[in-house]
């Protein structure tokens, strides 16, 4: 290259930089030094196993269901934010339109990585980086400029509604004109108004005297009329490739389909949990109500494509047995009948989509305790999530910087595949119901999310002890276990009220310092471990998370949760810091092959 060339690409015939500067972006955006911040911290994870055992028929299938989960993508957008869409829409229009520059790449990766246009901070907080409102703890899914006092006192004003406005898949409206007249126009579908009878008059009669001061709720198939027949349509495409080869997944697509426009999933979920499938699986619907800080009944958009590891499932499958036997252990006075066939799978994650998008590596569903009484539930093992070696690199350094250096070598990837397969099952056992018989979402409501998932640790753990002392698994195994347990529960910063997983962790946490199950070096804050006493501890804290559900008030878990959610400066901010200063990334974008990536 010429000097004259490397002159002219440097400088304006003014003498001025042309190096690239950020474009000037309207108010509202993040600046690029902000994003930066973040992106800084986040690490890019690529999961593309290989398809080439999926036959002609299994790879159209496959496109059509990669279409119904960006659908689902949208939905989950949509559901968490309610300037979402638009707001991505005008930053894509606006990186076009600029070229492409560093500024709004950043911001569109951020994008990706909060899946919608709030971010959370370096200090966990929750802060909008595009020209939208803030976060609202009912999200897009009650009015937006509805309170949790003004749901509430409508629907005890109007207890003949509070099944509707509570349940699980509905949208929360306002009775304006406007609500109504796009809720009746969406029940001009002939199907709909079949599948949801009584909904149509109902809301013709609130249409006659509006009034914006009172509630009503539609389920999903009518708020999302129009994106949930797009994916009925690339379900049932999925379908018809896969009938003469795969008869019980195409038979599960098809019923989930019909699910999505009459919102009652009982015909999905049984053909989900009791189909056996060859090569492929997926998760497909609203389940998790994690995103509903208002009430915490909710459930949102997920879907995931998973390729299943036929082998590993099958050898899974004949050691999980004796379900009975640890429902009948656990340390409350309620055991319940449970199915022993449940059924468990070892899967490579093709594409995640919505609530599902990320490194979670493992669900079991349909979380419906009469479905699950009369189908069992399934398992999805997510195994290249599960055995990404950059993931347990960063568990590692954490593990290291935050206890003494005698507890090095006791974190292994085999204690947490233990540990999360009977996390998953400890969903299944246990308390499902309050003793009045209300689920526990219904009972416990914002508080249910953070005490069911506490309860699912203590479970794997309470049952890994037991299988230990039967010499059902070997002692470096249960040490592999017990160290997980305790990773687990440590964090990098303090927890918002709104984050049941870390709530519940933070809980634990304090809980085994309490009892003396780990301490913490008053010079250093790095913790020691009393391996000794953890069966004794954790069979305590289950018993009392358990009386909790039993008792089904919502009072008294949010007192629990209290009282065992101190954060102190002396020690947890200390330990934090050490944590921050080893882990590296903080946040992960994961990028999948499938969709090009």
């Amino acid at each position: 290259m010429t000097s004259t060339l490397v002159f002219a690409l440097l400088f304006t015939t003014a003498g001025t930089s042309l190096a690239e500067e950020p474009p000037t972006l309207p108010e509202g955006y993040w600046p690029e030094a902000k994003a930066a911040e973040i992106l800084a911290k986040t690490q890019e994870i690529r999961l593309a196993p290989d398809l080439a055992g999926l036959d002609e028929n299994e790879q159209a299938a496959l496109a059509s269901l990669l279409q119904a989960g960006a659908v689902f993508q949208r939905l989950y957008e949509d559901a968490r934010h309610h300037q979402a869409l638009k707001s991505h829409q005008e930053l894509i229009d606006l990186d076009r339109k600029l070229g492409s520059p560093k500024r709004t790449k950043d911001l569109l990766d951020l994008y990706r990585l909060f899946q919608g246009p709030i971010a959370t901070t370096l200090a966990n907080a929750r802060e909008p980086f595009l020209p939208v409102g803030p976060q609202l703890p009912g999200r897009n899914v009650y009015p937006i400029d509805a309170t949790g006092e003004q749901v509430t006192g409508f629907v005890d004003a109007h207890p003949d509604r509070k099944e509707t406005i509570l349940a699980e898949r509905s949208v929360v409206r306002r009775s304006t004109r406007e609500n109504l007249d796009r809720d009746l126009k969406a029940l001009e579908d002939g199907a709909l108004d079949i599948l949801h009878p009584g909904l149509k008059a109902h809301l013709q009669t609130l249409a006659k005297a509006p009034d914006e001061a009172t509630f009503y709720a539609v389920p999903y198939a009518v708020a999302y009329a129009h994106d949930l027949r797009l994916a009925f349509g690339h379900l049932n495409a999925a379908a018809d490739r896969l009938q003469a080869t795969d008869e019980d997944l195409a038979a599960y697509l098809r019923n989930r389909a019909r699910d999505l426009l009459s919102n009652d999933y009982e015909s999905g979920d049984a053909s989900w949990v009791s189909g056996r499938f060859r090569k492929l699986n997926a998760q497909i619907g609203a389940y998790e109500t994690y995103d509903d800080a208002l009430f915490g009944v909710k459930a949102f958009s997920s879907f995931s494509l998973l390729l299943i590891d036929r082998a590993a499932t099958d050898e899974l499958r004949k050691k999980l047995g004796g379900l009975q036997k640890v429902e009948d252990a656990l340390p409350y006075d309620h055991a319940k009948r449970v199915r022993e066939d449940i059924s468990v799978g070892v899967y490579d994650v093709i594409a995640d989509f919505g609530q599902a998008r990320g490194t979670n590596t493992a669900t079991i569903l349909p979380n419906d305790a009469t479905y699950s009484r009369k189908y069992g539930r399934t398992i999805l093992l997510r195994r290249n999530v599960m055995e990404n070696p950059e993931l347990f690199a960063t568990d590692l350094r954490i593990w290291k910087a935050a206890t003494a250096d005698r507890f090095a070598d006791d974190l292994a990837p085999a204690g947490n595949f233990q540990r999360t397969l009977w996390h998953e099952v400890g969903h299944y056992l246990g308390v499902d119901r309050d003793k009045q018989g209300r689920t526990l979402d219904a009972a416990l409501r914002d508080q249910a999310d953070a005490m069911e998932e506490m309860k699912a640790d203590l479970v794997s753990l309470f049952t890994l002890h037991r299988m230990a002392k039967d010499d059902a698994i070997d002692a470096k195994l249960l040490r592999a276990v017990q160290a997980g347990g305790i990773r687990r529960t440590l964090q990098n910063v303090k927890p918002r009220k709104d984050q049941p997983y870390q709530t519940m962790q933070l809980a634990q946490f304090n809980y085994f310092l309490d009892r003396g199950l780990i301490a913490a070096d008053p010079e250093t804050a790095r913790l020691t471990i009393d391996y000794a006493k953890y069966a004794e501890v954790v069979t305590d804290l289950l018993h009392e998370v358990l009386g909790v559900q039993y008792e089904g008030d919502r009072d008294s878990a949010e007192a629990f949760l209290t009282k065992w959610g101190a954060w102190t400066p002396e020690l947890h901010e200390r330990l934090a810091a050490r944590i921050r200063d080893a882990q590296g990334a903080r946040f992960r974008i994961v990028r999948y092959g499938a969709l090009g990536e």
